[in-house]
């Protein structure tokens, strides 16, 4: 029998303390942050880095690198330590502004902020759902790429890490993430997790006693146990046994909370900076000067020269085939690769060019499902899902199958009834280059407003189609009637809410979403709408138009959105009967109308003129485009079970009752 050779790690092990010791400066200088992450998760990434993880200092945006997400934001100093060693765009000086104003080390990772942070991270769990999207895409990508070219290349092939905390498992949205990433078996997804039973409050004896390691078998991932989360071999043995598996793996490392630290493996070492004494006593234990921010030269080199041999030749041959991939590939595939690399995944649609027969009568939902096929057959890098809800929805992609480890290429994602994963996975998705959208009702959108948060917070280009946007959804009841969910919608910064009146305004919609790399929400009806008299997909840009004139100076403008615009046209037209001159303005969004100038918005809605808003629901915001909050008609109750008909009548927002407080406010 041959003698087994133990590896040195000596390096690996000096480049790992320097790293710890640079993070708790770093929160010792702002005076705030997270050491205990920092001592026990540090040789998981900084074997990760050193080892494994595939990418180019250089060149952050390499398309074909593996992604590196940081689930426990909290850990961002460890995450710039880090970056900082191995030699990307980080100096010194910027590891000392950690958590100041302005710098490129904010409290929490942030997308498009620091270089090699793949997103933005902070709410636990986002995270985890984004890297599920990132290898969900990766799975898409490689496989379009082999069926578009003439000769198979693998030119895409990179793996997804995530460094988990045992607060990003007890959030409810990694369970739901993790597992569809299961069920799709996404083997090139590994989830690292720091196991070290401590959160800020202390011990998790009462609060997250589960059988991990069974639960992730159960949702169909392999399991690796690391006993020692510092045996930096046994950690670079289980990231290599991870790359082989084919399933979705988690490495379970069993850690200590401040590993090292007087107060280790105690909730006082979560979140605040270490004492002076302690800092000292670190220092010695890892053999390190007392200078704060040190660095040995040494270290430098000899990491990033080991990372530089581990990476040139893979890095070489991307490139070089990439080179020679474009210079013969299709249009295209050339297409494909330009908008993968630039992440600026803009799809032709011109609503112009589209006529709507005047009779058009149809439910908003299905003209959706239409004008969404209409554009999506000019690009397959234009991905659709659905929250368990495509038969409601209609949001489905004609010729194409649901996506599956077996139909990896279906552009129709089911992901179940999990609206919060849903989101947080396509902004995975869109942050590996891909156009996507995904359906659920409105009143769920509660579900998943973290996510649609981070989507503005990162401007990512992910639409969100809520349909079922009344209370005439009538016999569900009032769970299923939203009355607020519009308004939140519309107070999340970098999010722009379009709710169209007809299929004209909603090609106008999705004329602009398409061209535009930032979050939308679609809000669609489920019940039928005609085509409205004056509407114009092009007007939309503007966020409110005018759809009826009254062809003088007006009693009021009657200013509505979606299915309320036709309403709005009923009462006009009876108040005209009447002697009554009103104005129609509809408002597909209300963001796009504030951003236009003062002179159009004088224009539209000239002030001296009563402004009547009619809405179904919520009225403390479309309201501010009233009179008066006494000049809003809309519903800040919940609804009722009943047929539509039913409901509208009982809530008084039937075309009779709206008759009579239009009426009376004109009269008043």
């Amino acid at each position: 029998m041959g003698l087994l050779i133990k590896k040195n790690y000596d390096n690996e092990k000096k480049f790992i303390n320097e790293v710890k010791m640079l993070a708790l400066d770093m929160i010792n200088m702002a005076g705030s942050g997270h050491p205990g992450v920092v001592l026990s998760a540090a040789p998981i990434v900084g074997t990760l880095y050193l080892n494994h993880l595939k990418f180019n200092p250089d060149n952050p945006n390499w398309l074909n690198r593996d992604r590196f997400v940081l689930s426990c934001g909290h850990a961002s100093a460890l995450l710039y330590a880090t970056l900082h060693m191995v030699g990307y765009n980080i100096t010194l000086n910027d590891l000392k502004n950690f958590r100041r104003i302005n710098s490129i080390t904010p409290g929490h990772p942030e997308y498009r902020v620091t270089p090699g942070v793949e997103c933005t991270t902070g709410p636990l769990g986002q995270g985890i759902g984004q890297a599920v999207g990132m290898a969900l895409s990766e799975r898409y990508i490689e496989k379009l790429l082999d069926e578009e070219e003439e000769e198979k290349q693998n030119l895409i092939d990179y793996y997804t890490y995530v460094l988990c905390s045992d607060g990003d498992l007890m959030e409810g949205i990694s369970y739901e993430a993790l597992s569809f990433a299961g069920a799709q078996k996404l083997n090139k997804l590994i989830l690292l997790y720091d196991d070290n039973n401590m959160s800020i409050d202390g011990s998790l004896e009462s609060t997250f006693n589960e059988d991990v390691e069974n639960r992730f078998k159960s949702i169909g991932f392999d399991v690796i146990v690391v006993k020692d989360g510092t045996d930096i071999e046994a950690i670079d043995n289980a990231l290599s046994q991870a790359r082989k598996n084919n399933k979705p793996t988690i490495i379970v490392f069993k850690t200590i909370l401040g590993n090292g630290s007087f107060n280790q493996n105690t909730n006082l070492v979560h979140g605040k900076p270490l004492s002076e004494s302690d800092m000292h006593n670190l220092r010695e234990s890892f053999g390190l000067l007392s200078e704060q921010f040190y660095v040995s030269k040494d270290s430098i080199i000899y990491i990033q020269q080991k990372i530089k041999e581990r990476m040139q030749e893979s890095y070489e041959i991307f490139d070089k085939t990439m080179s020679s991939m474009k210079m013969s590939s299709s249009d295209n595939l050339t297409n494909i690769f330009n908008m993968l690399e630039q992440n600026q995944n803009v799809i032709p649609f011109d609503s112009s060019k589209y006529k709507i027969n005047e009779k058009y009568n149809e439910e908003l939902r299905f003209s959706n499902y239409k004008v969404m096929n209409l554009f999506a057959q000019n690009t397959k890098l234009f991905i659709n899902g659905s929250a368990d809800l495509f038969s409601s929805c209609k949001n489905v992609i004609d010729n194409s199958a649901i996506m599956s480890d077996v139909t990896p290429l279906g552009r129709n994602i089911r992901f179940g009834v999990r609206e919060h994963a849903m989101g947080a996975i396509l902004n995975g998705m869109a942050l590996s280059g891909l156009r996507v959208c995904g359906s659920t009702f409105l009143s769920f959108s509660d579900y998943l407003k973290p996510a649609i948060r981070m989507s503005a917070l990162m401007s990512l280009p992910v639409t969100y189609i809520f349909t079922h946007d009344s209370i005439l959804v009538g016999q569900d009841g009032p769970t299923h009637e939203p009355i607020e969910q519009l308004s939140m919608l519309r107070t999340i910064p970098n999010l722009i809410t379009y709710r169209p009146a007809d299929i004209t305004e909603l090609m106008g919609c999705w004329d602009i979403i398409l061209k535009t790399n930032k979050p939308a929400a679609l809000v669609v009806a489920k019940d039928k709408v005609p085509k409205i008299p004056g509407s114009n997909s092009l007007e939309v840009k503007n966020g409110a138009y005018l759809v009826r004139d009254c062809k003088t100076t007006p009693d009021a403008i009657l200013i509505a959105s979606g299915s309320e615009v036709k309403n709005a046209f009923i009462v006009a037209n009876q108040l005209a009967k009447n002697g009554k001159n009103i104005n129609v303005v509809s408002i597909p969004s209300l963001e796009l109308y504030l951003n236009t100038d003062e002179q159009y918005k004088k224009k539209i809605l000239p002030e001296h003129i009563k402004r009547i808003v009619i809405e179904a629901g919520n009225t403390y915001v479309l309201g501010s485009l009233a009179t008066s909050i006494n000049y809003v008609i809309g519903l800040n109750d919940f609804g009722f079970s009943g047929l539509p008909a039913e409901v509208e009548k009982e809530m008084e927002f039937d075309i009779d009752n709206l008759l009579l407080k239009v009426d009376k406010l004109i009269s008043s």
